[in-house]
């Protein structure tokens, strides 16, 4: 098995354009302790959003500021569902994401796919990678600004403990939804990135983001650690990064195929929720045992010392 530098490279730019969905999958499921699983519909919204913008001539950067939008929008209808409609989390995720696939299709159309390949975009020039890491770098600074203001302080505190923070006074709903809708319009932001690069936008293409977001969080904080939100930010990206490599190298293995994504992607992500636990566990079993061993010592030391006497 061998793998050559362009799929490597290929790997590292898939990567920086899918940290931008890993950035919002950490909000929403590490910030906020919210499973939203919108992220699904939302991913396609982008996609279609900058797909029939960019077809009907309007500039790239635009089109993924107004794929931006309708994620945040989606954000908007799931946060509110939860704090208004007293719906649970997971339970307004799931709705929005099914409300999402016929309103993706709308977006397109009808059609089930909106080819966009020839027209231009910023992945048509020779400096591609230059621009997607000036992209992904702006985001995560704006990230790492952005949840060191009152409002982004209060995001977190309502994640860490939503009775707390009523106490103090801010409005929990507000927050909820706020971290909620960024969370998508960043995950929107980068389903129009992902849609450029292939030259097309899917009705399927989201379907499968949640658990690839979440593998990319899981890794790179297993790498990383997510002490502060700096390094958290810095992990999702690396994370992401990491993941798609090993999805390169593993499609190199002789029996694997293309059609084994979903499996491969499936594989990782239990390696990833696995691999800690199981860490966790041998320090503790480690530190037991050094208890164990200092206690022999001092209760060997303390009946030599008695014989002694």
């Amino acid at each position: 098995m061998s793998i050559s530098w362009s799929s490597i490279e290929g790997a590292i730019e898939l990567g920086l354009l899918y940290a931008l969905m890993a950035l919002g999958v950490y909000i929403t499921f590490r910030i906020l302790d919210f499973p939203d699983l919108t992220v699904d519909g939302s991913f396609t919204t982008g996609g279609a959003i900058a797909a029939v913008m960019i077809s009907n001539d309007f500039s790239p950067w635009l089109a993924c500021l107004a794929a931006m939008g309708g994620g945040m929008l989606a954000g908007i209808c799931t946060g509110l569902l939860h704090t208004k409609g007293k719906i649970n989390g997971l339970l307004s995720g799931i709705l929005m994401m099914i409300a999402l696939y016929s309103i993706n299709l709308r977006i397109l159309g009808g059609a089930p796919n909106k080819s966009i390949m020839g027209m231009d975009s910023p992945f048509s020039g020779e400096h591609v990678m230059v621009i997607i890491i000036i992209v992904v770098l702006l985001f995560k600074i704006m990230l790492d600004l952005f949840m060191k203001t009152d409002i982004g302080l209060a995001l977190r505190a309502t994640g860490d403990n939503k009775r707390m923070i009523r106490s103090f006074g801010a409005n929990t709903d507000v927050t909820t939804i706020v971290g909620v809708s960024l969370s998508n319009g960043l995950v929107a932001l980068s389903g129009a990135f992902i849609a450029q690069q292939a030259g097309f936008a899917d009705i399927t293409m989201g379907i499968g983001m949640i658990v690839i977001g979440l593998a990319s969080v899981i890794i790179g904080e297993a790498i990383l650690g997510a002490r502060k939100v700096f390094w958290a930010t810095l992990a999702a990206v690396v994370g992401s990064i990491i993941y798609r490599i090993v999805v390169a190298v593993a499609l190199e293995v002789p029996w694997f195929d293309t059609s084994d994504m979903k499996l491969i992607t499936a594989v990782i992500v239990i390696i990833a929720l696995v691999f800690p636990s199981l860490r966790r566990s041998m320090k503790q079993k480690k530190l037991a045992r050094r208890r164990m061993q200092e206690l022999m010592q001092s209760t060997g030391h303390q009946t030599t010392t008695k014989g002694g006497m």
